[in-house]
């Protein structure tokens, strides 16, 4: 557990004066637990987090981690303690990506072999291609070098991460695939997680707890994503979090076991002929393995289906998803019917938002 008491940090400006960039900040970030720091430019997100590691030093107050205050440890011990992530990875452009990975365990004193095979795991396990761990950071795209960076934090197994805003830098598809495998580790390891960002979707959606801070570094709320979407503790807070909170609060709420309808499919390929004996206007057009590639317009098919004539603007919904998610689905679609898939991404028919709204209305009704 991370644990801020009373924590100020203060800055001389010259002349007498100072500046507050941390004003008392009490919160504990629990064991196992991803706690974000979330709040507008200047509200001290970035200095909170840097404090921890002790690149920043508190003006006062104290900070301890599992009850040891960081003040009186070894700073190289302490820091090699955490893993720490951020913005454009910090990469080492000298070292290939395997190196990269192994800085931390080699300076414990892990033996190079060791240290490699570990590095390669986690270069696996983070998702990317073995064949990469030769390669300079240079040679690697913005996500790769993000989950590099990730990978890099990871190395030396620590109890406790550091992230500064890591999927700021790159672009919102990337993001997204960088939170879900991110997520997708944490449910595995379990670590100790303090998160930086400006971003609230990216807030609910990682944290375990969110604490939004003020400008001046003020704690205005410390509470889960459901609680704070829901019940924003004053206008501050409310408006920060935005006016679309009632639609992020889905997010939080299991799709129920819906009807779905059965719909027509054609493969890639498909004949004009195949198309409009479906007798549908849309069409839900499936991969290989049953996966939904788009709809497509069947008056749009001359001759064959070709992935150019594939409308992707409609979202997919999973099975064990969310009423977001479904909601997303049915309101995105060009034909007002929602694609769902299982849980290997395979379609399995489609949902309407009347079908929805319902649900969500009940559940409203059930929690007054």
């Amino acid at each position: 557990m991370i644990r801020f008491d009373g924590v100020t940090k203060q800055y001389d400006t010259g002349s007498g004066t100072t500046s507050v960039a941390v004003d008392h900040l009490s919160l504990e970030a629990p064991t196992g637990k991803i706690t974000v720091l979330v709040g507008p430019s200047g509200c001290g997100k970035t200095t909170t987090l840097r404090m921890v590691n002790r690149m920043i030093s508190p003006s006062s107050g104290t900070i301890s981690i599992d009850g040891r205050d960081t003040a009186s440890m070894d700073v190289a011990e302490l820091r090699r303690g955490m893993g720490y992530v951020i913005q454009h990875a910090g990469l080492f452009p000298h070292r290939t990506v395997l190196d990269n990975v192994t800085t931390v365990p080699r300076l414990l004193g892990v033996d190079k072999r060791s240290a490699r095979a570990r590095a390669m795991e986690l270069i696996e396990r983070v998702g990317l291609d073995p064949d990469l761990a030769r390669r300079y950071p240079a040679q690697l795209s913005g996500g790769q070098q993000q989950r590099v960076g990730v990978a890099r934090a990871l190395a030396a197994d620590p109890p406790v991460m550091l992230m500064d805003e890591p999927f700021s830098a790159v672009d919102p598809v990337v993001r997204e695939q960088l939170q879900n495998e991110f997520l997708r580790l944490q449910s595995e390891l379990s670590k100790t997680i303090l998160f930086v960002t400006h971003d609230i979707d990216e807030a609910v959606k990682l944290g375990d707890q969110v604490a939004v801070l003020r400008i001046g570094g003020v704690l205005a709320q410390l509470a889960t994503p459901a609680t704070l979407l829901s019940d924003p503790v004053d206008d501050f807070v409310a408006g920060f979090v935005g006016r679309d909170r009632g639609y992020r609060a889905l997010s939080f709420a299991a799709a129920p076991e819906l009807r779905l309808e059965p719909e027509p499919t054609v493969p890639l390929g498909a004949s004009a002929e195949q198309v409009r004996a479906t007798g549908a206007t849309w069409v839900i057009c499936v991969g290989e393995s049953g996966e939904p590639l788009g709809w497509v317009r069947a008056a749009a098919v001359t001759e064959s289906v070709t992935r150019d004539l594939l409308h992707r603007g409609g979202t997919v919904a999973s099975t064990d998803g969310s009423l977001r998610a479904l909601l997303d689905a049915a309101l995105s679609s060009p034909s007002g019917r929602g694609v769902v898939a299982d849980t290997e991404g395979r379609f399995v028919g489609t949902i309407r938002a009347s079908e929805v709204v319902p649900v969500i209305e009940a559940r409203q009704a059930a929690s007054t």
